[in-house]
């Protein structure tokens, strides 16, 4: 299965990094790609998990464009770039 995302408070390398590592660590994912400047995820996964990969996004301080994106979200998504940066 193979799907895109546009995503909200993607910002830079670091945000890219933690997003891939999240999602790898998922059960099926095997591939990530992120284009930046477009905000979309590009996943490829084994299994029909599409639901579970939002979700994970969304923890990670990423949603997709169209659901809720709180101060939480956001609070999480600069975290979430300052550990990708240094994991990177």
């Amino acid at each position: 299965m193979k799907s895109q995302i546009e995503i909200e408070n993607l910002k830079c390398g670091g945000c890219a990094a933690t997003i891939k590592k999240g999602l790898l660590a998922l059960d099926g994912v095997t591939e990530i790609e992120i284009d930046i400047e477009k905000s979309i995820v590009s996943i490829a996964s084994e299994k029909e998990n599409l639901e579970e990969i939002k979700l994970k996004l969304s923890k990670l301080g990423y949603p997709e464009v169209g659901d809720a994106n709180t101060i939480v979200h956001k609070a999480k998504s600069f975290v979430s770039c300052a550990v990708g940066r240094m994991d990177s």
